[in-house]
């Protein structure tokens, strides 16, 4: 099962497990990770699961779709590495991945 590190906007890490093919979104939700809502479910249709990516997970991820670059621009803190959670899956190569989280979202 991967590890994944959420670390909130005031540098407080909370680490989970989450089996592989689940949604980096869902996995914050199943482990009550304060700061990720999902308010849309995980279908891409809100910006309640936004992340920043660590520069060294960046090309794991791959780049972001039309459909989340879109929503994205919907987010407050918008940057480079920003990400929609719901549209990143976990698999074994993502074990050990870190990704914070913006203030608006605390």
């Amino acid at each position: 099962m991967p590890k994944v590190t959420f670390i909130a906007f005031d540098g407080t890490p909370h680490a989970v497990e989450a089996p592989t093919g689940l949604s980096l979104m869902r996995a914050a939700l199943d482990n009550n990770v304060r700061g990720i809502d999902g308010d849309c479910g995980g279908n891409c249709a809100c910006a309640t699961c936004h992340v920043f990516i660590a520069p060294e997970w960046a090309a794991k991820l791959g780049p972001r779709t039309q459909a989340e670059d879109e929503m994205l621009n919907f987010a407050a803190e918008l940057r480079d590495s920003s990400r929609l959670a719901c549209q990143i899956t976990l698999s074994d190569e993502l074990d050990g991945l870190v990704v914070s989280m913006p203030e608006g979202q605390h």
